[in-house]
């Protein structure tokens, strides 16, 4: 009964995958290649670092950031070795627009990164919450579109950064 369920969910998130991925001759993928890049290490590592730098009323926030930034990712990668879940080039032959760090397509690292950061943020500024959760999500949304995760993937990631933030502010 497991093995059916997850039978279906694989190949519903293939079909999502097929409908929100950009087909390689539209030439409007530069936007989303900016977006995606939102969540790569650099970006997600200076969101979370630089208020540690300035320190103030943002840096108890930075604290928070950073922490739920590296156990999600040390969470990511786990699973990631462990799924093993072929990226969509490989599983259905799709065209990546951007390059991706591994070869392993689930939970999304950057989908993860994004959100880990954006969530805490959110908490300790709830009038920024909206803006930020937005841009973490679309930073999820650019992986799909950009053809390098399925849709799945980047909700994995985004679920796993939420309660790995929720754990992280339980404990400090």
């Amino acid at each position: 009964m497991v093995s059916a369920l997850l039978t279906q969910l694989d190949a519903r998130d293939r079909a999502l995958f097929v409908r929100w991925a950009m087909p390689r001759r539209a030439g409007r993928h530069r936007a989303w290649f900016v977006i995606t890049h939102v969540g790569g290490l650099w970006c997600s590592v200076a969101a979370a670092g630089l208020p540690l730098l300035i320190g103030g009323v943002v840096q108890g926030a930075g604290i928070h950031a950073a922490v739920g930034l590296v156990i999600s990712h040390g969470i990511v990668q786990l699973i990631k070795r462990n799924v093993l879940r072929e990226r969509p080039a490989v599983g259905l032959g799709a065209t990546a627009l951007v390059t991706h760090p591994d070869e392993f397509s689930f939970p999304s690292g950057h989908a993860t990164a994004a959100m880990s950061v954006a969530f805490m943020y959110a908490v300790a500024s709830p009038a920024w919450s909206v803006p930020l959760l937005v841009i973490a999500a679309a930073v999820g949304f650019s992986r799909v579109r950009l053809g390098v995760h399925y849709p799945g993937d980047v909700l994995a990631g985004q679920l796993i950064a939420v309660l790995t933030d929720v754990c992280v502010l339980k404990v400090m």
